[in-house]
């Protein structure tokens, strides 16, 4: 839900800047602009010497308006390196003892490490993500566990069993993970 609330935001402020932006260009680039626009022509400044002198009295008005639009520059330069950047891993590179190595989805590994994950004692549902380098991916997993499972026997497990046989298979020195553990709410059955 978040994701599509971001992306048609974004789609709304290019498409809004896009068209201000072009507006201003064909403008002045000499076509005529309509009665509403708020410049006469294209020789026609942003602010004339009215504006600019009518806050001369106020020191405060012109560092408080150029600060904002700092911020502001430096706020959507933030989120513009926020949407850039990726949250999960695509591929591994696997080593293959020839030098070259091969690449391996990431989502094939994330399910095939849930997967078995899923499969031991006490885990009802397990959710796997590769973050970091290709050549050095990191773990972060959420196990949700069963009201009978040991949270301890499940950490031991995931580490020494679904970990190893990832970092294995995947030809990995290393694989650190995160590991967030969560039980599973039950409802009781009312006995009569």
């Amino acid at each position: 839900m978040l994701r599509t609330v971001n992306r048609v935001l974004l789609a709304l402020a290019g498409l809004v800047l896009l068209v201000l932006g072009g507006s201003v260009l064909a403008v002045g680039l000499g076509a005529p602009p309509p009665s509403w626009w708020m410049h006469d022509g294209r020789h026609d400044v942003l602010l004339d010497a009215g504006d600019r002198t009518r806050w001369r009295d106020a020191g405060w008005f012109w560092p408080v308006v150029i600060g904002a639009l700092a911020l502001l520059v430096l706020l959507t330069l933030w989120w513009l390196a926020a949407q850039l950047r990726r949250r999960r891993l695509a591929e591994v590179l696997v080593e293959t003892g020839d030098g070259e190595g091969a690449l391996l989805r990431g989502r094939a590994l994330e399910n095939a490490m849930a997967g078995e994950a899923e499969t031991r004692d006490g885990v009802e549902r397990a959710r796997v993500v590769l973050t970091g380098r290709r050549g050095r991916p990191r773990a972060r997993a959420d196990l949700a566990l069963q009201p009978h499972a040991a949270p301890a026997d499940a950490l031991h497990r995931f580490s020494a069993e679904t970990l190893a046989h990832a970092r294995d298979s995947a030809g990995l020195a290393s694989l650190p993970a995160t590991v967030r553990l969560r039980g599973v709410k039950h409802r009781a059955r009312r006995v009569s």
